[in-house]
């Protein structure tokens, strides 16, 4: 990577937190593994960027948080005497499903499944068939922006279809529970359901790994 920094190594700012820094390592390495040059230079860059923390908080110029500089104290006592309990985590398999997105991997698709949601609503009365095309569009925005952070389209597809069924039920029942109570929203059943899918899409491309 020439004479890059660390910070540009990792494509990260010199205000970035710790859990910024380990999060950005996390996706480099889910991203280019099997590069193991470049994953090198990631891991180099990164244990460089942690001793100079480590510097600065010796000599008094920032915080370093207590469980990297010290994580054998996670184990030690309480003031009350009694030992203290570790943090409560996830499951592994929760862990691993679950991703650390950047700005940008929320922010894209959040624009996109907004935009889709606005012009399905603007459509009102316009018929079944643009709430189809707008879902279709919708799956093939999903699996472009799962696989864009995994480069695994089997598994995007497959997440897409299972998150576009799971919307078109979740929004059928809750658009007719709304439209049974006579609730006055103004749109149909079908594009209450589409705008509940655009939403676990959304989710699903932005926070599942």
């Amino acid at each position: 990577m020439g004479e890059q920094t660390p910070y540009q190594t990792l494509g990260i700012s010199e205000e970035a937190t710790f859990e910024d820094i380990q999060a950005v390592k996390t996706r480099l390495f889910r991203e280019h593994e099997g590069n193991t040059q470049l994953l090198e230079e990631v891991e180099a860059a990164y244990d460089a960027i942690i001793m100079e923390r480590l510097r600065l908080r010796q000599e008094g110029k920032i915080k370093v948080p207590e469980k990297i500089r010290f994580p054998e104290r996670q184990a030690e006592s309480t003031g009350n005497g009694f030992p203290s309990l570790p943090a409560p985590t996830a499951p592994s398999w929760l862990a691993n499903s679950l991703d650390t997105p950047s700005q940008n991997d929320i922010l894209w698709p959040a624009g996109f499944f907004a935009s889709l949601i606005l012009i399905s609503w603007l459509t009102q009365g316009a018929g079944g068939s643009i709430q189809s095309l707008l879902l279709v569009v919708g799956v093939f925005g999903n699996i472009f922006f799962l696989n864009r952070k995994q480069r695994k389209f089997g598994k995007a597809l497959l997440l897409s279809l299972g998150a576009l069924l799971v919307g078109i039920i979740l929004g059928t029942v809750l658009g007719q529970l709304l439209l049974g109570a006579n609730v006055a929203i103004g749109p149909n059943l079908e594009q209450i359901a589409a705008t509940i899918t655009f939403i676990i899409l959304w989710l699903i491309s932005s926070f599942v790994r």
